[in-house]
């Protein structure tokens, strides 16, 4: 079965929102520490369109199986050409590719934007797996944060790495 990576739409997101709450409750790989509900994948669906900025779904058999999407950074203004990266997929499809090609999808969605920088924040959940992941497209370490999260009982650190994806117009106006 060959992956589909497309556009996400509304009728995915119920299988977006299953997904991350695995990693909600389970994990410390997102700091999140209640799963959201589905109005708000909606809100950022919608949000993100908005912005011009990518939400991408990876599907087997016609079943969601991940999702990425590329995120404001910070909301102040001179910000507005750098996003966060989120890249998930569900628990019993990792270790087969589709990160990096969802990864992939989304940096070439984002090329011709207004995008400059994207920015990985991976939590060090023990393992290398992700940092792994974005190194090989072409992330550099950008920084750690120590003991920052605190989840499942445990103090967490983060990895920042960052991708320039163009050079920037002198000028980039809004």
């Amino acid at each position: 079965m060959k992956p589909v990576i497309r556009p996400a739409a509304p009728a995915d997101l119920d299988a977006v929102a299953e997904i991350y709450t695995y990693y909600v409750r389970h994990t410390v790989i997102t700091f999140e520490e209640n799963p959201p509900p589905v109005a708000v994948w909606h809100r950022r669906l919608d949000d993100l369109a908005a912005r011009n900025l990518p939400f991408l779904v990876v599907e087997l058999s016609g079943e969601v199986v991940g999702y990425a999407y590329a995120a404001p950074w910070r909301p102040k203004p001179a910000y507005r050409h750098t996003v966060e990266n989120s890249i998930y997929l569900a628990p019993v499809h990792t270790g087969r590719g589709l990160g990096g090609a969802l990864l992939e999808a989304l940096l070439a969605a984002c090329a011709g934007t207004h995008v400059r920088q994207m920015i990985a924040v991976i939590a060090d959940a023990g393992t290398d797996t992700s940092a792994a992941l974005h190194r090989r497209y072409g992330f550099t370490d950008a920084g750690r944060l120590a003991a920052v999260g605190y989840k499942h009982g445990r103090w967490v650190d983060t990895l920042l790495m960052q991708r320039t994806l163009g050079q920037p117009a002198a000028d980039p106006g809004r």
